[in-house]
């Protein structure tokens, strides 16, 4: 969500933060704003409504100068977007930007309020200014200051303070919010996110939870949460950042949809191996912790849920173990009950969701045999907390509604699914089958890329609509749900899946011309079932948008529209018939006319609760 820059160097540092704020457009925001100490011991300041390049243009304007500073990307959570509202936060001499939510930021600002500190925004970090420059009056370091106030602290946050009167010093504090810390040559860098650091430094500490840190220019101490001065171990990123480069596409969101193909290609690279599936990534004491899975629950949130159901079917069909899926932020705020030997999975793009962390973690208590994370960014905070880890390797996905990470996230899914089964009474042929579908898929998916330009004019026909219906049955009900997000997300049109046989249940009574139903209908044994229910959507004047293979008896007429598929094998045929979707979505979006890659009230990394 939101993003977090900061520098102290032996160079003026204004263009650093500005890059790196850039380089964090993706994530989601609506103002941003950056502080840095002059050469004089000026806090010089500036904020503003809107994109990275509005506050670049009043830099420009209004230069600032300095060799220290912070630069923040704000996500409006208490307050609206505004320039008030908009970091670093200022206390007198100290600036503060925040990711994150302070939960009791009412009562410290009550508080604050009574002994005389005056408030310019809404927000919940304001108040941890004013709390450190009270602290401040009690001690002489900013570490020390920053370490006191810690503990009057409730809820998420990842923290930079600044105090001008000390330029060549900034504190961090994390918890629940990511924070990295970039090594330099006589400098030293922080951010949210390694990638906002990259044109400056490839080496890198991650900061764990709790951790607070003081970085100088030559120097980085770090605390843990006992407040043990501990060390970091330091790593050598290879992670790549291509979002300055669209190419020929329009919109990242495009980009990414037509990389799918590579992107699977790369997430399948090295793990079949003559029919089999090989997970070289798993050590031995890890397949033997596989062997005794008999049951498998999944807790992921959004886009990665969706993919946590499809693997549901997988899971049970396929490899004959019992598997449940939850929303993150339900599974962590009941008391959930788990079963013998059940491996806990978690799905992340990013893994830095907030509500999948904090489920992971409470998995640790409960007692799971153990956990393991699909995710696409190696050096998360997901990956490193997790007892086992596969990587999607799909690249970088800048576009909020994600495309190849969901793709990818299956495939690696299906792969998993492969490999739990032949070690639960699976048939070898059953996992050569399977491996001969992952094996043909990205040459299936570029085959349906082909289409771009035939659903490109059916999304016409959406131009007017204001909301939608996705159906589908068996693993094609989570590709429903899945359509169904990314055409409200990017699009704003209202749009619901169902199960296309809970259609008397209710939905039944929304159906008229003005509703398109989009169905999903592969070839499979639930086929004729489906057909039965889109004719109960034709008999009460629906208007029909169906995705079925070529051979599958459908012909289009007044009512309903065919967009007939090329044959695809019925394993992997919940991955590709994701992709149709993925395009109309897009193509609606940009008859819409809203902003495809940054959809409004959104952020690609849901980094609080």
């Amino acid at each position: 969500m939101c993003g977090i820059v900061g520098a102290v160097a032996q160079r003026d540092i204004a263009e650093i933060l500005l890059e790196g704020l850039k380089r964090l457009e993706y994530r989601g925001y609506d103002s941003a704003g950056l502080a840095v100490i002059s050469s004089s011991g000026e806090l010089q300041r500036v904020r503003c409504v809107g994109k990275v390049q509005a506050l670049r243009d009043a830099v420009n304007q209004n230069p600032v100068k300095g060799s220290t500073g912070i630069a923040h990307t704000r996500w409006a959570t208490h307050g609206e977007p505004a320039e008030r509202n908009a970091h670093p936060h200022v206390s007198d001499y100290i600036a503060v930007v925040h990711n994150g939510i302070i939960e009791n930021y009412a009562g410290l600002k009550e508080k604050l309020i009574a002994q005389g500190y005056q408030f310019s925004s809404e927000t919940d970090t304001e108040v941890v200014a004013h709390l450190l420059h009270k602290q401040m009056t009690q001690s002489t370091r900013l570490i020390d200051a920053v370490r006191a106030i810690i503990p009057h602290l409730r809820g998420a946050y990842g923290t930079v303070f600044m105090d001008r009167r000390d330029p060549n010093t900034l504190v961090v504090a994390r918890s629940g919010s990511p924070l990295v810390i970039g090594l330099g040559i006589g400098e030293n860098f922080v951010a949210s996110d390694q990638l906002a650091l990259l044109p400056v430094t490839r080496r890198f500490m991650f900061l764990e939870e709790g951790d607070i840190a003081q970085i100088t220019k030559t120097t980085i101490e770090i605390w843990d949460k006992t407040g043990r001065l501990v060390e970091r171990p330091v790593i050598e990123s290879n992670a790549q950042y291509d979002a300055g480069d669209k190419g020929t596409y329009r919109h990242y969101m495009q980009k990414e949809i037509f990389e799918q193909p590579n992107a699977i290609k790369n997430t399948l690279e090295g793990r079949l191996q003559h029919g089999k599936v090989v997970f070289n990534e798993l050590d031995n004491a890890a397949q033997e912790m596989l062997k005794q899975v008999e049951h498998i629950q999944i807790v992921a949130c959004g886009t990665a849920y969706n993919a946590g159901m499809v693997a549901r079917y997988w899971f049970e069909a396929l490899a004959g173990i019992p598997c449940d899926v939850e929303i993150a932020s339900e599974f962590r705020y009941r008391k959930p009950a788990h079963r013998k030997n059940s491996l806990f999975i978690t799905l992340s793009q990013s893994g830095e969701t907030a509500d999948t962390l904090a489920a992971l973690r409470l998995s640790k208590e409960i007692g799971y045999i153990g956990s393991l994370a699909i995710c696409n960014v190696a050096a998360s905070t997901l990956v490193r907390e997790a007892d086992l880890v596969l990587l999607t390797k799909a690249g970088v996905e800048i576009g909020v509604a994600s495309t190849k990470a969901f793709t990818t996230q299956l495939t690696v899914l299906l792969m998993l699914v492969a490999k739990l089964g032949r070690l639960n009474k699976m048939s070898e042929a059953t996992e050569q089958a399977i491996t001969h579908a992952l094996q043909a898929l990205p040459s299936r998916i570029e085959q349906v890329l082909t289409f771009d330009n035939m659903i490109e004019a059916l999304a016409e026909q959406f131009s007017d609509k204001h909301h939608a219906l996705f159906l589908g049955r068996g693993d094609q009900y989570p590709i429903a749900m899945e359509a169904a997000l990314k055409l409200k997300e990017i699009s704003y049109i209202h749009a619901e899946a169902y199960a296309a046989g809970e259609l008397k249940h209710g939905p039944l009574a929304l159906i008229d011309a003005d509703m398109p139903v989009i169905v999903m209908a592969p070839t499979n044994e639930l086929l004729e079932k489906l057909k039965s229910n889109i004719e109960e959507v034709r008999a009460r004047g629906g208007l029909l948008y169906v995705f079925a293979e070529q051979d599958a008896g459908f012909e289009s007429d007044s009512t309903m529209k065919i967009i007939a598929l090329p044959h695809v094998e019925e394993i992997t045929a919940p991955i590709y018939y994701t992709v149709p979707t993925q395009l109309l979505s897009y193509h609606v979006a940009l008859i819409k006319g809203t902003d495809v890659d940054q959809p409004r009230n959104l952020a690609k990394s849901v980094t609080v609760e």
